[in-house]
């Protein structure tokens, strides 16, 4: 039975590591209950901003379980899972499930190039691993092993795998997809220059780390395009595109991590060998949040 229930905002939550490697919870619940505040209504611990490739597996333990316990249940906790084998996909998967996952972003690492059935197994294997709702991810830009459009038409169907968020930021290939799947899989956009313009085109809503330095306009624009009012919502989406362009210059947990730490939260830096952002980057990030309104 697919399941419907995802939608609307959900940020790609930072992972604060301390000096010492420990997860600093105390500033991560924090985060969590502001954004509920904010109205978002779901979050994604381990998505690209959450730097899952760089974690052990305690940290990205401790940052799903800081983060469902935070949430208390207000909305929905989505983390993701990302491997290059079946086997550790796998126990990451039910281990959240066990610790009170609401859902699964399904990421896929690969070193080898994979054919269409290995890619497929994968994302299946993961599914068959919980009867939690499976979120797909795709991202062209940084993926080696992509979704293609045949082994999505294939992993629609399986029960409980209902969402993709997909980081293309090509609204004809989603436009292909929906035309192909139906209503097999529900649209999530990443947060570029087309949030507004997915849901136009039927999209839930989007998974996006920006939503974490700018969730009241992330809310205030969805809003907008639920109510339709799609004039107000392109004035809003190309004001906040400010904050993804200066983001797209620099290392995104970087522009992530810094904006926060602008705004109060002592999150960090980004995980080595990630460096930090110089003061150029941050006096040009400075003046995008202070622009739209985010600091």
């Amino acid at each position: 039975m697919k399941h419907a229930n995802f939608h609307g905002v959900f940020p790609y939550l930072v992972s604060p590591i301390r000096d010492d490697g420990q997860v600093n919870t105390e500033v991560l619940t924090r985060l969590v209950n502001d954004l509920i505040d904010a109205g978002v209504h779901g979050l994604a611990p381990l998505g690209s901003t959450g730097e899952f490739a760089y974690l052990n597996a305690q940290q990205r333990e401790a940052v799903v379980a800081c983060v469902i316990a935070a949430a208390r249940g207000r909305v929905p906790v989505v983390p993701g899972v990302a491997a290059t084998t079946i086997v550790d996909a796998q126990a990451q998967t039910r281990r959240y499930t066990e610790m009170g996952a609401d859902g699964i972003l399904a990421i896929l690492e690969a070193y080898f190039p994979l054919s269409e059935d290995g890619v497929v197994s994968y994302f299946q294997s993961i599914a068959e691993a919980t009867d939690l709702p499976i979120v797909l991810y795709t991202n062209p830009n940084f993926q080696r092993s992509d979704l293609s459009l045949p082994a999505l038409a294939r992993l629609a169907k399986l029960p409980n795998i209902a969402y993709l968020k997909d980081a293309s930021s090509d609204t004809g290939r989603l436009l292909t997809i929906m035309n192909t799947v139906g209503n097999d899989l529900h649209i999530f956009s990443a947060s570029a220059h087309i949030p507004a313009c997915v849901m136009l085109l039927g999209g839930l809503g989007w998974m996006a780390g920006p939503a974490c330095v700018v969730p009241r306009q992330s809310v205030a624009l969805y809003n907008l395009c639920q109510a339709q009012r799609w004039d107000e919502a392109m004035v809003l989406q190309r004001r906040l595109w400010g904050i993804n362009r200066v983001f797209a210059k620099y290392n995104l947990a970087a522009c992530i991590k810094g904006s926060l730490a602008m705004q109060g939260y002592d999150v960090g830096g980004p995980m080595a060998p990630q460096t930090p952002l110089t003061d150029a980057a941050r006096d040009d990030i400075r003046q995008t949040l202070a622009h739209i309104g985010a600091l």
